[in-house]
């Protein structure tokens, strides 16, 4: 019993697994849509932290290097599953909103809160700024990235015409690249970031793993989040008009919330405890992941599933994302932080999720 309390108190999200059943009692009897969404979100929250936890167990063993190759390559994969079924499912609106949703959580919800509360217990936090001017740089090519197919798009044809089908796939590919090269040379620093941050968040039950335990719990974990994921989606419409509220609202704010509330509490935990280094390394490498590696990725596999996903955001997505983008590169330029630029963080997060939600469907 006692040892039961101490993995529920070093693990507390690990409770939300009693969801799993409950999901799929509530998918085999058909219950309400709402109840199918809900617990079926709870489900993937454990499981995606199981996921997490199961990279790091295995880059214990790998050592730093690779260890941080894994964590940037698995490091959103709950995230990934989700817009793959939304895919399927042909709610292409809501994968995108979703790419919106999960950049945008992590510069300025996940960034505010570190700030906020790490600011709040520790003063000033600094970090290193020659770091986050690199971030800084690598988020404007984003926003590039996403807004010459926007806008160019209107010249060429309308969306889903093979000239926009062109644009799309050749500024993903383009942003694979830039990905890779990213990764490159962040793994060839001398103290890379995303090598100490596999070593820094490596858990207890990662140091006592083996690997073939892991590997099974990454492969269970990721079954189930595609199982859990396929219910979660399925539901969406049913749930849209029973709440009243829109298909983008849910993909902007809840569905990256669900995917990667596990990794946004190793941010803000990690930033209460003096380490913005790290704290800010997840959130940012984060963005940049979903930006330059997941969203474009999601094209390319839209396309082998039949229902070809452009990078064609509409005017309230590019406000978000270019007002998140320079909001955040302003608070980082200088190196340090504190808890009222982290309170002007979440601010901006709380006014954009009131916008997103009073927005009709269909914008």
């Amino acid at each position: 019993m006692k040892s039961l309390i101490s993995y529920i108190q070093k693990h507390p999200v690990h409770m939300l697994l009693f969801a799993i059943p409950v999901s799929i009692l509530s998918e085999l009897l058909h219950w309400q849509p709402i109840w199918i969404f809900g617990f079926s979100a709870l489900a993937v929250v454990p499981l995606a932290a199981l996921i997490g936890e199961s990279t790091e167990a295995l880059a214990a063993y790998t050592g730093p290097k690779i260890g941080g190759l894994l964590n940037a390559t698995l490091g959103n994969a709950a995230e990934l599953i989700i817009t793959i079924m939304a895919i399927r499912q042909g709610l292409l609106e809501l994968v995108k909103a979703s790419i919106t949703g999960s950049i945008i959580g992590n510069l300025l919800l996940v960034m505010g809160l570190s700030m906020l509360l790490g600011g709040l217990k520790n003063g000033i936090q600094k970090f290193d700024r020659q770091q986050a001017a690199n971030h800084a740089v690598m988020l404007v090519v984003v926003i590039v990235a996403l807004i010459i197919p926007s806008f160019f798009s209107h010249s060429i044809g309308a969306e889903g015409s093979w000239g926009v089908e062109s644009l799309s796939l050749g500024v993903a590919a383009v942003m694979i690249a830039l990905y890779i090269a990213g990764l490159i040379y962040t793994l060839k620093m001398t103290r890379s970031p995303i090598a100490v941050a596999s070593v820094a968040v490596e858990t207890e039950v990662s140091r006592h793993r083996k690997p073939s335990q892991a590997i099974a719990v990454l492969t269970l974990s990721t079954l189930g989040v595609v199982v859990m994921s396929e219910f979660l989606v399925g539901s969406v419409e049913e749930v849209v008009v029973s709440l009243g509220v829109s298909e983008f609202f849910l993909g902007v704010i809840l569905i990256p919330l669900i995917g990667n509330i596990a990794e946004h509490l190793v941010s803000v935990t990690v930033a209460v405890r003096n380490n913005m280094d790290l704290s800010m390394e997840i959130a940012v490498s984060s963005s940049l992941q979903i930006a330059l590696f997941v969203a474009p990725l999601l094209v390319f596999v839209s396309l082998l599933m039949g229902n070809p996903l452009t990078l064609i955001f509409n005017r309230f997505e590019l406000l978000a994302l270019g007002g998140g983008v320079v909001i955040a590169a302003m608070v980082a330029f200088d190196g340090e932080s504190n808890w009222l630029e982290g309170a002007t963080l979440l601010g901006v997060y709380l006014i954009l999720g009131i916008g997103f939600f009073l927005l009709p469907t269909g914008g």
